[in-house]
């Protein structure tokens, strides 16, 4: 509505103008008598004045007029030019379009076809020169490439991607540069070339290094190289992110988490892998287990250390008692899986337990006198600690409710030993028997 009311608006003032024109015109032109006399020795020409100024009015526009039609013909060869080189942009733009629709579609032939005719259009016109020619040059690289990979064909994939890489193409296009760097760490990932992903990862600018496409790749690419303090580092990048949903992404760091404290190979390894664990990861119970079971491993007969001394094993008992305590807080809240695991890893460092924590499981033993772990628990330490009668008590107790294999195996080897130790040699063989009884 506004853009009608303004051409009307205009159309107004040019007829007021025209009108204006018009009367300057007549008042000045209408009875002006003046002559012009123009001496040419022996002639004398008498003209109107008002005639000559027409007249030179006429000439000024028949000048520029032809000065326009010499300016128009001297840039028809370079109008012909730019209609030859737009034909030809024209047709490049549109081969790449089809080979890119062909490659959404699964054609990965006529995908080929079309990107290497947008190539061949391009080196036939090597002489024009239009904005995001090296661009469109890069694409139809890349879309050839990506079609021979779709088709196998290493080899013509590396060649393409090669051109698609040079430096006069990257200048004009950094952005497709960039992509095209992206799609050569994820075809090297796919080929298992780590080194050859590492090295295009390196290539890519600071900015495009902390994208989430580009942290994906570097994820995978440290858990197939085994950089497993990487792969974490990169993982709760990506979570930051919001690159994963919450429990994918609680699933990733954890299963990351759980492989770098099996990795540890001494207990200053494996305190300082804990220690690079955030506070939401160190409460996690899979963690925080994980990381006293391999505690015990480490200082157990057999493992990293071997022949471990007394100084490691309270080391040991020390780390394990510490980590586990904030899931100890919460011990009713566990399932029974976490339950048991929480017991198995606590028992062998049941000799180095201090005051504060035998007080600890005695009073979460009574607050749950009916939990089977807690009273295998608690009767082995009272065991430790040569109370005969308690520790008979509780695992007593235990044996009637134990549904784990091994601890129910335990539990009776433990009270086949409390009757030795007070001469009941029947009372011990039968719990010998049911202890080899167990499968």
């Amino acid at each position: 509505m506004r853009h009608v009311q303004r051409g009307a608006m205009r159309s107004v003032f040019w007829l007021l103008g025209l009108a204006t024109l018009a009367v300057a015109l007549a008042l000045l032109v209408g009875h002006n008598p003046a002559t012009l006399t123009l001496f040419w020795p022996p002639y004398r020409f008498d003209v109107s004045f008002n005639f000559v100024v027409f007249a030179l009015i006429a000439a000024f526009v028949l000048l520029h007029l032809a000065l326009r039609a010499i300016a128009a013909l001297r840039e028809l060869p370079a109008q012909a030019q730019r209609w030859r080189a737009l034909q030809v942009e024209r047709a490049v733009v549109g081969a790449v379009v089809d080979a890119l629709s062909h490659q959404l579609s699964g054609r990965f032939v006529r995908a080929q076809s079309a990107a290497q005719k947008a190539l061949d259009q391009l080196d036939s016109s090597s002489l024009a020169q239009w904005p995001r020619r090296d661009q469109l040059q890069l694409l139809a690289h890349l879309l050839v490439a990506e079609s021979a990979q779709a088709l196998q064909n290493r080899e013509r994939r590396d060649q393409h991607l090669q051109a698609a890489l040079a430096t006069q193409l990257a200048k004009g296009a950094p952005e497709a540069h960039e992509g095209a760097l992206l799609r050569a760490v994820r075809w090297a990932v796919e080929d298992r070339n780590i080194q050859a992903a590492r090295s295009r990862l390196a290539e890519l600018p600071q900015g495009a290094a902390r994208r989430i496409q580009t942290l994906r790749l570097k994820l995978r690419i440290a858990r197939l190289s085994g950089a497993t303090a990487e792969a974490l580092e990169t993982a709760r990048l990506l979570a930051k992110h919001r690159a994963f949903t919450p429990s994918v992404a609680g699933s990733i760091v954890r299963g990351l988490a759980l492989d770098a404290l099996a990795q540890a190979h001494d207990l200053q390894q494996l305190q300082a892998v804990w220690h690079k664990l955030d506070g939401t990861e160190r409460v996690m119970p899979e963690l925080a287990l994980a990381a006293a079971q391999r505690a015990n491993e480490l200082v157990a007969p057999g493992g990293a250390f071997g022949g471990a001394d007394d100084a490691d094993r309270v080391a040991a008992a020390a780390l394990a008692c510490r980590w586990l305590e904030p899931l100890w807080q919460t011990f009713g809240a566990l399932d029974p899986v976490h339950q048991r695991q929480c017991v198995q890893a606590l028992e062998p460092g049941l000799p180095e337990l201090d005051a504060g924590w035998l007080a600890r499981l005695e009073q979460t033993q009574q607050q749950l006198p009916n939990n089977s772990y807690l009273q295998y628990l608690s009767g082995q330490a009272c065991m430790q600690r040569q109370l005969w009668g308690k520790a008979t008590q509780l695992l007593g107790q235990a044996s009637h409710s134990l549904q784990e294999p091994v601890l129910l195996r335990q539990t009776w080897c433990a009270l086949a030993e409390l009757a030795q130790e007070r001469g009941d040699e029947t009372a011990a063989q039968a719990a010998w028997k049911k202890a080899a009884q167990i499968g």
